[in-house]
This record gives structure tokens, sequence and C-alpha cells, in this order.
């Protein structure tokens, strides 16, 4: 190993434990007491570390709603953006059709808006269809706001399938759906998973539309759920434990998440690049 390549890696360390540290200090804070945590000399080690923090947070009661409503919302986000932003992108690299320029740009104008300047409108909307304080309200929006960038995402990866793999199937005697789904779909599986998690962690960590559309503390998402589990222990002194200890358990589903897909992401990610 030449002395350049072993600089890299000690950089590439350094580096890894910069960014994973506040990660680290989280989950070490949930496991201490709030004593501890006000002490002046700061402890980067969990000795007599304990899950008391953990239990508090569950004794609540509010954890488990939260998380089926964080959960189910996700899912259907992630489910509608794929379907939707797929064929948004397999019209626009495989079809010319009139307008598909007019289209791409508004997908690009789209994407400008500011999402604070749409409150008001979303706001209005749902609570003319009668769908504030519901999952599906606050999944209309959340799909109508990342729909425009995971298309941009999918059309990459179309775009870098070679469309002569479907007519080399076609001449074999495939219809051109039979083609498709042989073919090139199982291609496209990497740019699904890397579009998918864009879409669950717009989901899953979105937090000011969710406050305008769900206002009823039965009908939370995480992000709100955790901003009130603070408030309420606003009242008196913090208990950072506990407060670390509801972050730990609101960023554990991403971990996983990110660990069952992170191969299928990376190269989602590398083969959307070759082809725009």
């Amino acid at each position: 190993m030449t002395p350049a390549r072993v600089i890299l890696g000690i950089v590439g360390i350094a580096v890894a434990m910069i960014w994973i540290f506040p990660v680290y200090w989280m989950v070490n804070s949930s496991l201490l007491p709030n004593v501890v945590l006000q002490s002046q000399s700061p402890t980067f080690l969990p000795l007599g570390a304990s899950f008391d923090n953990f239990s508090a947070v569950f004794q609540g009661g509010t954890f488990l709603p939260a998380l089926g409503m964080s959960v189910v919302i996700a899912l259907i986000v992630v489910a509608c953006c794929l379907m939707f932003a797929f064929l948004a992108a397999l019209a626009i690299s495989r079809f010319r059709f009139r307008g598909r320029k007019g289209f791409v740009l508004a997908i690009l104008f789209i994407q400008m808006l500011p999402a604070e300047g749409l409150f008001i409108a979303q706001y209005k909307l749902m609570a003319s269809v009668d769908l504030l304080n519901t999952v599906l309200g606050v999944s209309i929006i959340y799909i109508a706001a990342v729909v425009p960038f995971t298309i941009w995402m999918l059309r990459g990866f179309v775009a870098g399938i070679p469309a002569e793999l479907e007519e080399a199937a076609m001449v074999d005697g495939l219809s051109r759906t039979k083609a498709f789904l042989r073919i090139t779909f199982p291609l496209l599986a990497p740019g699904l998973v890397a579009s998918g998690v864009y879409a669950f962690l717009q989901a899953w960590n979105e937090f000011t539309v969710a406050l305008v559309v769900l206002q009823k503390n039965s009908v939370q998402t995480l992000p709100l759920w955790l901003r009130g589990f603070i408030q309420a222990s606003a009242s008196h002194a913090i208990d950072w434990g506990q407060v670390m200890a509801a972050s730990t358990l609101v960023a554990l589903p991403v971990i996983i998440f990110f660990l069952l897909v992170q191969g299928r992401m990376t190269s989602g990610l590398v083969s959307g690049a070759v082809k725009g």
C-alpha cells in the first residue's frame, strides 16, 4: 500500500468519525441520566448506562401512534411517488410528444417554488375537501412536493438504459410490454431504490407541512411528536436524556432502512449519473 493511499485512508476515517460523532453523542446521551448530562464535564462513554430514558418515553403512550402515522404516510408517499414518477420519466425519456419540453420546464419551475409560500393555499385546499388532520391529506401534499424531483432522478436512470435493448427483445418475439418488464425494468431497480429512499426521507422527516395540516394531538407524525415532547419538558428543566432517547427512536427506523438498501442505493446513484 502506497503512502498516498495510507494518508487518504486516515483522512477518510477522520471524516467518518467527525460525521458519526453527533449520532454517537445522541445515543450515548440517551443512555445517561439527566444529572450526568448537566454536569460541566462531558461523559464520552456510557458508563453505568441504562434504558430508563427509553422507558420514560414509552410510558407516555404517544410514541407508537406517532410511529404508525409516520410509517403509513411514508409508505403511501413512496409507493405513489415511484409509480407516478416512473411513468412520467418513462414518457419523457422514451417518447417524443407535443408539450414534452414544456412539461420538463414545468417540473423545473415547480422545484424553484419555496415550500413556505404554498402553506396557506395547501391549508385552504385541505380544509375545503375536509382532509385536515388525515393521513390522506398530508400524503397528497407530500406526494405533490416529492414527485417532481423524483421524476428528474428516474429520468436519468431511464435515459441511461439504451432503447435498443428493448428493440432487440421485440425482434426476438417479445411484445413491447414484455420486453420492458423483462429487460428494462430489472435494470431500473437501483434507480427505483435510490428514488424511493429520497421519497422516504422527505416524508419521514418533514415537519412544517405536518405542523400546518395535522393540528390534533391524536394525529401526529414523529417530528411533531418530538416537538411536543420537548415542549412538554419546557415547563420545567428539560430532561435531555429523554429528549435524546426520543430522537434516537425517531432516527432508528431511518438507519435500519439505509442499512437494508445502501448497496442498491449506491449503485443507483452512480448509474443515474451516466446519462441525463
